[in-house]
């Protein structure tokens, strides 16, 4: 047996490699390769990180990746695509530049990565660094007229940044802005902080703790000075067939000084503006009007306010009987008559516009182009030759037209 061997051992070397390479094109065939990239790039995952350090440059955060697979492989990874890692390994390193190449691990065998972009990643490590620093309280802008601001209160009074050493270096101030504009009661807030260096460029890619101050700041209104609403006079009624929509006030709070506070004191709350007259207004108002002051009472500020009005015509609807049919469109050596001669139109809009309403104003018309002889039905068109009327309805909507040759009488149906 060994003596066959020996001497056929080129025949049985040969048999052999040609059944690998039919097993293999078999398996090819079932589960063909495939190169491709995957449809998500994958995150960056950074292990073996020194806690004494921090990293202070920019660094991706994730890759993509081509691989090379059979289909099976594929199918498997994107059913999972956690199965695919890019790991930054930065186990053992010390402070300053380093350049290291990504880690590719996958979950599947067999398969071979093609491409990884970027292969490399280049950082930069620091010690990390803590500073505690005050926090700055800067006030823009100025409360109401009449009121002023008591003791800030600010808590707490520091906080502590941390990060690269060359950032929390740079670090000098700690401050918060509150915007006094206008305020007429006390500030209850919580502000975020912003961290300066010494020229007064903000310091960023650092870590702020709190990140966030309490504030409490007590807003007083002065004496002889007080607020009040102001109440809008009027007289007479908006024109006939016009309805009034609205009435505002701008600003619909004043304040009131008086160098005796009891005046001020005494009012009842509100102002009343002068008398605004409405007689016969057919549109909106938009005009300033002075307020009624008690003798010794001045107004801060603007010394009329602004009043707007909306005055819009009343909406209603009119039926028009018997509007005529008209024909259009009939052929040439053609006759029609349409059944009935007459409909009702009912019609919308503003009051005072349907007051002045004729039956010129409003057209029906059957257009009767292209149609040949016979029994038609046929839906009107209604056309209202006036601005803001609409045509609500017609009674009939459906109108019977009779076409016939020129020279063949019309014979009327009985209804």
């Amino acid at each position: 047996m060994f003596r066959w061997i020996s001497e056929n051992y080129r025949t049985f070397f040969w048999a052999f490699a040609l059944a690998i390479a039919v097993w293999i094109s078999a398996v090819s065939a079932a589960d063909p390769d495939e190169t491709h990239a995957l449809r998500s790039a994958v995150p960056i995952q950074i292990i073996g990180q020194d806690p004494s350090l921090v990293i202070s440059s920019d660094v991706p955060k994730e890759v993509n990746i081509t691989l090379h697979a059979p289909r099976s492989i594929w199918n498997g990874i994107e059913s999972d695509p956690q199965s695919v890692r890019a790991v930054l390994d930065l186990s053992g390193l010390s402070s300053g530049e380093h350049t290291l190449d990504l880690q590719i691990q996958i979950d599947a065998r067999p398969i071979q990565v093609v491409s990884v972009v970027p292969r490399t990643v280049t950082l930069m490590l620091e010690s990390l660094a803590t500073q505690t620093l005050k926090v700055d309280a800067t006030l823009a802008g100025e409360v109401a007229i009449g009121y002023q601001v008591g003791n800030l209160n600010i808590e707490p009074r520091e906080i502590i940044v941390a990060g690269a050493q060359s950032q929390v270096e740079k670090a000098k101030r700690a401050r918060i802005v509150i915007n006094l504009s206008g305020l007429r009661e006390d500030i209850d807030q919580t502000l975020p902080i912003e961290i300066f260096d010494e020229k007064g460029a903000r310091v960023s890619g650092i870590s702020i703790t709190p990140e966030t101050i309490h504030i409490t700041l007590p807003v007083t209104q002065q004496g002889g000075y007080r607020d009040v609403a102001v109440k809008v006079v009027t007289s007479g009624r908006v024109a006939s067939g016009y309805r009034m929509t609205d009435i505002s006030v701008f600003p619909p709070i004043v304040t009131v000084f008086a160098s005796d506070p009891k005046l001020v004191n005494d009012l009842p709350g509100v102002v009343e503006t002068q008398i605004l007259d409405l007689r016969n207004a057919q549109e909106d108002i938009n005009t300033r009007v002075a307020l009624s002051l008690p003798e010794g009472v001045s107004i801060i500020g603007e010394q009329a306010v602004l009043i707007q009005v909306g005055v819009s015509p009343i909406e209603s609807s009119v039926t028009l009987a018997g509007e005529k049919v008209e024909i259009v469109g009939l052929g040439a050596g053609l006759a029609a008559q349409v059944s009935p001669a007459n409909v009702d139109v009912i019609v919308s809009g503003p009051l005072p516009v349907l007051d002045t309403l004729t039956r010129q104003d409003v057209r029906v018309t059957v257009d009767l182009t292209g149609l040949s002889v016979g029994v038609h039905q046929i839906v009107p068109k209604v056309e209202a030759l006036i601005a803001d009327v609409i045509v609500e309805s017609i009674l009939p909507n459906t109108i019977e037209v009779v076409i016939t040759q020129n020279d063949v009488p019309i014979i009327t149906p009985t209804p």
